[in-house]
């Protein structure tokens, strides 16, 4: 395992951790029944075989 040669301050360690940022999932556009949705990208299968409510995100069944 990798061991530091020298503690890395508090400011540096601080400065590193704020650049991460989770980022926002993708939409598409899915049309169901004419009406026309943004649902994340991973779940286009599950809102077009029925299993998702794409108005709730919550399952169906």
């Amino acid at each position: 395992m990798a061991v530091p040669k020298r503690r890395t301050s508090r400011s540096s360690t601080r400065h590193r951790r704020a650049q991460w940022r989770a980022s926002a999932p993708d939409l598409v556009p899915v049309t169901i029944e004419g009406e026309t949705f943004r649902v994340p990208r991973r779940l286009i299968g599950a809102v077009l075989d029925g299993l998702v409510d794409p108005r709730t995100g919550r399952r169906t069944r």
